[in-house]
């Protein structure tokens, strides 16, 4: 179950990545004073990113206990 582990971790990686870019994103936005209108329109394509980075970090740290607990 050795890989099941790795598999996760990778997994998590990527959902790690995904959530690093949604916070760059919107803080480049910030720095660049962007108006209300277009803050709400760039968080409107945001969140669903965010959301499934988040899905993705937790769906690879499941696999990690599971390899963990099945080794």
């Amino acid at each position: 179950m050795e890989y099941l582990v790795w598999a996760g971790a990778a997994v998590s990686l990527i959902g790690l990545g995904g959530l690093v870019y949604c916070i760059g994103q919107v803080w480049r936005a910030r720095r660049a004073g962007m108006g209300e209108d277009d803050m709400r329109d760039l968080l409107k394509r945001v969140v669903p990113v965010n959301s499934g980075a988040l899905f993705l970090s937790m769906i690879g740290l499941m696999m990690v206990v599971v390899g963990i607990v099945l080794s």
